[in-house]
């Protein structure tokens, strides 16, 4: 059952619309490279959409009414919108979920010290990386620092074309011989992925004391002076080392995107999207977006999906709705069905053994369904019910949605994990779907215009069911 490029059914206004939306995605990827980044972007868009802050509205014991659209924030790093619809939420809500967080290199607490007369800064990697990809290439720092005074100060280096950037250095080929004889996962170490980040020393007046370590705190003084934080701050400081520059379109055609963090950024812009795009009245079941953190790490924490976060979220609104209760909250959320919106794996010519290819996903092809994904003998899976897929493609195919189905990979070649399981717990039907990406978790991430195209139509026409 081999499925159609998409590309092959766009007239005109399809192309422009193809584009039009990837123009906005890239810019989107581009801006923002953290979690938090992405939520005040989010927050921003559906402000600009007519919805307002739920707290707010608890505060003001305002009624919802069908129509009313608001948004939750927990700890500025996930974000919560909801249209509500007509019918009663005790029926169910319909819900895309998505993560926006991605891997990368974060700051440790110490992290700053000199060797050799280089100032670096020690890093703890998160998420699944290669770590020898992460060297030579120019770097950014995203992130915020937490002051005793309350302050919080945002930090972004490496971005504006007039910013310096930042590097993991690696070991010159004329030495390599033994470093290219190791394994892959020893090529680079993860406790040495050390960011550079100077190499002038401080110089001090004649009489002054010189300090130890010069270089180190020549740094330490230009951050005091541009953000005003000491070195003590960085106890309490969220700084994330990510690949520096916008994403760009890819291919002679431009028929694609590549860019850092798509997954599952992809996933996300165009779940808000589709959430945005609802019309203002007229939906039938209430519409929920959430974007979530930590998913890399294990959906873990209070920004995580393993979070109350989704479910305090639900009961606040139900109340404010005059639906109130614990039963009512259960059959509400058992009611429910959604698409836990995350990336899968793309269709790579360069690396075909470990794919199965009339179980695979293709770049063009569209959405992408996974029934389950996990490793080994399905472990980790949600694995959607065969009724709830048939409903799916009813609804896919009703809106002429191009669309796939996938595996992540062979048998045995490896698989991988989602938030499908954990909102799955509630008794609700998900299923995996999302855009196929090629060297998914790597600095630089290609994905298909057709297919955020695609997704974006899916997702809306889900929301709308």
């Amino acid at each position: 059952m081999e499925r159609s490029v998409a590309w092959k059914g766009y007239g005109e206004a399809d192309l422009a619309a193809v584009e039009a939306l990837a123009a906005d995605y890239i810019d989107f990827i581009s801006c923002n490279k953290t979690e938090r980044e992405c939520v005040a972007a989010a927050v921003g868009m559906a402000r600009g959409a007519g919805y307002v802050d739920l707290a707010a509205a608890i505060a003001e014991g305002r009624r919802l009414q069908p129509g009313d659209k608001v948004y939750a924030v927990e700890r500025g790093k996930a974000v919560m919108l909801v249209q509500l619809g007509s019918a009663p939420l005790e029926q169910g809500m319909n819900i895309l979920g998505a993560h926006i967080d991605s891997p990368r290199m974060d700051l440790k607490q110490n992290p700053l010290f000199e060797d050799g007369d280089f100032a670096l800064l020690d890093t703890h990697y998160y998420g699944g990386i290669k770590y020898y990809q992460w060297v030579t290439l120019p770097l950014a720092i995203h992130g915020v620092v937490a002051k005793k005074d309350g302050a919080v100060v945002e930090v972004t280096v490496g971005e504006d074309p007039a910013d310096p950037v930042f590097c993991v250095t690696d070991l010159l080929i004329h030495l390599a011989n033994d470093q290219m004889g190791r394994k892959a996962t020893e090529v680079v170490e993860g406790e040495a992925l050390d960011v550079l980040v100077g190499n002038r020393p401080l110089v001090v007046a004649e009489g002054e004391e010189a300090p130890k370590e010069p270089v180190r705190a020549f740094a330490m003084k230009l951050l005091e002076d541009k953000y005003g934080i000491g070195e003590e701050d960085f106890l309490s400081a969220e700084l994330e080392v990510v690949p520096a520059g916008r994403a760009r379109d890819l291919g002679f055609d431009r028929s694609m995107v590549i860019g850092y963090g798509q997954d599952d950024r992809v996933c996300a812009y165009t779940s808000l999207a589709a959430q945005l795009a609802l019309a203002p009245q007229g939906l039938a079941r209430t519409s929920v977006c959430i974007l979530v953190d930590k998913e890399e790490i294990g959906s873990v924490g209070a920004t995580g999906m393993t979070s109350r976060f989704f479910e305090n979220t639900v009961a606040e609104i139900m109340e404010l709705a005059g639906e109130s209760g614990p039963r009512a909250l259960a059959r509400a959320l058992r009611a429910s069905r959604m698409l836990s919106s995350d990336v899968s794996a793309g269709f790579d010519p360069g690396y075909p053994s470990v794919f199965e290819k009339k179980n695979s996903a293709f770049l063009g092809r569209g959405l992408v369904f996974n029934k389950y994904t996990g490793a080994r003998g399905k472990s980790g899976s949600n694995d959607a019910s065969a009724e709830y897929v048939a409903q799916v493609r009813r609804i896919m195919d009703d809106a002429g949605v191009a669309f796939q189905t996938a595996e992540l990979g062979r048998v045995n070649a490896g698989g991988g994990g989602t938030i499908a399981y954990i909102p799955a717990e509630y008794g609700m039907d998900v299923i995996d779907s999302g855009v196929p990406v090629l060297s998914m978790h790597s600095p630089w991430e290609v994905t298909s215009k057709a297919d955020i195209y695609e997704a974006f139509k899916g997702y809306k026409a889900f929301a709308l069911s």
